[in-house]
């Protein structure tokens, strides 16, 4: 009779059956229940509901913009964890605190702020918008706003791993006649590489959802600066419930393919690394 094996860390059948009744609850019961009534509808009326002109111009301004503000955070976020890992200087506590301003400020806060600063007469607007830089009720203020949301899931997933890398194995690039940049190129990008990918994953997967900081800042003009998020709340508001089911599903299934080849190139990243 064989012996039962210890476990030295017991209890693994209590947790993970509260882990997947979590994630059920949390997760697969209002992706479950958007995939039913989703089903609901015909194939042709929900193609008809997700591919009208209005949709369309929302999607390209929702992915769009989640793009751009995700490959801003994934440079400008990496450039700054680098500073506030390896640097001391004065202020860089209240410096690394600021990161997670926009984990704490509420969206809707953060949004009429940004439409504020950015307006023709706001503090930043009134040199900008001179200058042929109109950063608010355009495309470029729903960009500065995710940019915004953005910004930290890019400076903390990066931290810990600038923190852990091993100075020892640049010092030894640098007694061997390796230049800054060829052992930035040699050594740390390519330790790098898979935190910045998660970091932008997870930048770009926050920006696509993002509402509360964009309905001020963008105008919310169909065809030019109206995000999906904000189409479904309409549809709901006309009680158009097929429409906004439509348009959920649409962007449930391109969040997913994004993601999918977002971890697909991690997976490449972390091969290349090893």
């Amino acid at each position: 009779m064989d012996e039962k094996r210890f476990n030295p860390l017991p209890g693994f059948g209590l947790t993970m059956g509260y882990t997947v009744l979590y994630l059920g609850v949390i997760v697969l019961v209002p992706i479950g229940a958007l995939v039913l009534k989703a089903s609901a509808l015909t194939w042709g009326q929900l193609w008809e509901l997700a591919t009208n002109g209005r949709a369309l111009a929302a999607y390209r301004l929702t992915f769009g913009a989640s793009l751009v503000a995700a490959l801003i955070n994934a440079g400008c976020g990496a450039l700054l964890a680098w500073v506030l890992t390896r640097y001391e200087f004065p202020g860089r506590r209240w410096l690394d605190a600021l990161v997670d301003f926009p984990f704490a400020l509420p969206t809707a806060v953060a949004g009429l702020t940004l439409a504020n600063l950015f307006a023709a007469q706001g503090w930043l607007g009134r040199f900008l918008v001179p200058l042929g830089i109109a950063g608010a009720f355009t495309p470029l203020g729903v960009v500065i706003a995710l940019t915004f949301v953005g910004l930290p899931f890019v400076v903390r997933s990066l931290q810990p791993v600038l923190a852990n890398l091993e100075r020892e194995v640049e010092e030894a690039a640098a007694t061997l006649g390796a230049s800054r940049l060829r052992t930035f190129c040699a050594i740390i990008a390519p330790s790098l590489l898979p935190t910045v990918l998660t970091g932008f994953a997870l930048a770009f997967a926050r920006a696509v959802g993002e509402y509360g900081s964009i309905v001020f800042i963008s105008g919310n003009l169909p065809f030019k600066t109206e995000i999906a998020p904000y189409l479904i709340v309409i549809r709901l508001e006309e009680f158009d419930y097929a429409g906004a089911t439509a348009i959920a599903s649409v962007l449930l299934v391109l969040s997913f393919v994004i993601l999918g080849l977002v971890n697909a190139l991690e997976g490449w990243a972390n091969r290349w690394q090893g």
